[in-house]
């Protein structure tokens, strides 16, 4: 994929999938028809930027300056990207 297509996009989650946290399991969740996925890690922060009006760069951004000292530039447009190849995200 063209760098770019990447950060044009503007993750926003698939309509059929809700973001949730279980404060009983203390787990960020995906609740999707049929299936709940358990994010891990760092990934609910990520998602909680995905509403449609940053672009993947911005997310980026805005998690690097969060969190200086991890490769948000590396692991995140990654990550995103394997949502969407999932359907989780549009």
């Amino acid at each position: 994929m063209r760098a770019a297509a990447v950060t044009d996009w503007r993750p926003v989650l698939a309509p059929a999938i809700v973001r949730r946290y279980d404060h009983a399991r203390d787990k960020d969740l995906l609740l999707l028809p049929e299936r709940v996925v358990v994010l891990t890690g760092g990934a609910g922060p990520v998602v909680d930027l995905c509403d449609g009006t940053r672009g993947v760069r911005d997310i980026v951004d805005e998690l690097a300056e969060a969190f200086p000292d991890s490769p948000v530039a590396t692991d995140v447009p990654p990550f995103l990207e394997r949502l969407r190849a999932e359907g989780w995200l549009r």
